[in-house]
């Protein structure tokens, strides 16, 4: 589990084949000394398994199926990164689980002052979770939701979060991550249930 707060950035050093997939080798300067192999790091907003670490780079396996539904795991790609989640930290961000739900386009990045304002093209299936001041992670940053379109949504990035993740890097046509509030799938499956146990009882 994580909060969509980026702990920092790194880049992906190398990635090639493997048995599982794809080994990934990610370079940064995130403090490793209280990881070990077998727990999990969020890049990009993909919850990934640690299995070797070396100094300042950790090594994750990502399996096809991942790399064909996100984006940003090519060489030299510049990643957020950011710790699971301790039962003692504070919870700065919203409940990210790392599993992206779909990839969307920016269709806007254009600067606002020393914000920027980013608009996103979501998959037409996502578009229904997501609404005006609630949350989503784009890349694995948690961030709040300022309008809706018909498929699209707009969210406003401060000073603070394009220094500190790779957002500051995106143009028209990025690709991103995107992982919906989990609250939100929850409260369909909720009324699904209703709907179904109505139904049954009349």
């Amino acid at each position: 589990m994580f909060t969509g707060i980026i702990e920092t950035t790194g880049k992906i050093a190398a990635i090639a084949p493997c048995r599982a997939g794809y080994r990934a080798a990610i370079a940064s300067p995130l403090d490793l000394r209280d990881s070990k192999v077998g727990d999990s790091i969020a890049v990009n907003g993909v919850c990934l398994t640690v299995v070797a670490i070396e100094q300042n780079v950790f090594s994750v396996d990502v399996s096809a199926e991942t790399i064909s539904c996100t984006s940003g795991f090519r060489q030299d790609d510049s990643v957020n990164l950011e710790k699971a989640l301790r039962a003692s930290d504070r919870l700065g961000g919203h409940w990210v689980s790392g599993h992206v739900d779909g990839v969307g386009d920016v269709a806007e990045f254009e600067p606002a002052g020393d914000n920027a304002l980013l608009r996103i093209a979501a998959p037409h299936a996502l578009m229904k979770y997501i609404a005006r001041k609630g949350s989503i992670t784009v890349n694995g940053v948690s961030l709040t939701v300022n309008a809706v379109n018909a498929d699209s949504f707009s969210i406003n990035l401060i000073p603070q979060t394009l220094q500190a993740t790779n957002l500051h890097a995106l143009r028209r046509g990025s690709k991103v991550n995107l992982e919906i509030d989990m609250l939100a799938r929850y409260v369909e499956r909720l009324a699904q249930f209703g709907a179904v146990s109505i139904s049954t009882a009349q």
